[in-house]
């Protein structure tokens, strides 16, 4: 099944960041539910062994997450946030008016914004997708899960200046 492979744009910290979240599951991570897990296997039973069956959900988690932190990483662009040319793209933070309400946010992946409190659309997202190309000024409308039409006016744009 060829799909593909959307392209994530990353700034070098983020990059090094996940990069060492995968390093650190694919070696430590592993090593510690291993262990977990024998020493739950130690105990018996396993029908009715709690720590066992919690650290092999543990192991599934950290096995999915290095998948999704290989894809990302393999599909991934790295470079500095684009310049603020007052045109919305991924990597830049907007002001907007949506449905009436005032909000600032990032548009990008989730990944690029660390612990930043900074609320993140993806570009595939219904409202990320509606205003991806816009300028300051510009209005549009995009159809929110629910069905419901949601009239967004962007009312800035600035450069992604990272935490």
């Amino acid at each position: 099944m060829a799909q593909d492979a959307t392209v994530t744009w990353l700034t070098q910290d983020a990059y090094d960041r996940l990069a060492g979240e995968l390093e650190h599951l694919s070696t430590t991570g592993r090593e510690e539910i291993a262990k977990r897990i024998e020493s739950a296997r130690e105990e018996g039973d396993l029908k009715e062994n709690g720590g066992y069956h919690a650290a092999k959900d543990e192991q599934g988690k950290i096995e999915a997450r290095i998948r999704q932190l290989k894809e990302l990483l393999r599909n991934s662009e790295v470079g500095d946030a684009p310049q603020s040319t007052g045109v919305v793209e991924a990597g830049t933070v907007i002001t907007a008016v949506i449905a009436g309400d005032e909000e600032t946010f990032l548009i990008g992946s989730r990944e690029i914004a660390g612990d930043s409190e900074l609320d993140v659309w993806s570009t595939q997202s219904p409202l990320g997708a509606a205003i991806l190309g816009l300028k300051v000024g510009d209005k549009t409308s995009y159809t929110a899960p629910n069905g419901r039409e949601i009239a967004v006016e962007v009312t800035g744009v600035e450069t992604w200046a990272g935490q």
